[in-house]
């Protein structure tokens, strides 16, 4: 009696297709993926030479034609101070300045003395030159 299969299993196994499938998901990733969003209203950034980039917290905007927005919420501007207390939740947190670079420095200076009052760090966005 012959019990021995006429089969034989092969042991080698073919990867090219698990690679294929793994950089079709790295691409299709890559292109579903949001790198940097910015916040708020549609700002023309004053430009610097040296640009670093701060983890924020909350993000004031201030548009060419003088509307606030704090993370992509507009707010009137007699709501500012109290808007920026609820975001920062009484504590040292970071608050990132996105002013358009036709408003006047005396808002901006503004917005920073709430910051600094409510114990803010106050960072002022540029783009890189």
């Amino acid at each position: 009696m012959n019990l021995k299969s006429k089969h034989k299993v092969e042991t080698a196994f073919s990867m090219s297709g698990m690679t294929d499938v793994v950089f079709l998901l790295l691409i299709f990733f890559m292109l579903t993926t949001t790198f940097v969003t910015p916040s708020g209203l549609p700002v023309n950034l004053p430009t610097s030479k040296s640009s670093t980039i701060v983890m924020q917290k909350v993000s004031v905007s201030i548009s060419s034609d003088l509307k606030y927005s704090i993370n992509d919420k507009i707010v009137p501007k007699s709501r500012l101070e109290i808007e920026l207390r609820s975001k920062l939740d009484g504590q040292e947190g970071v608050v990132v300045l996105r002013v358009d670079k036709s408003v006047p420095v005396e808002h901006l200076v503004e917005v920073a003395s709430i910051a600094t009052k409510l114990k803010a760090k106050v960072s002022l966005a540029t783009k890189p030159n």
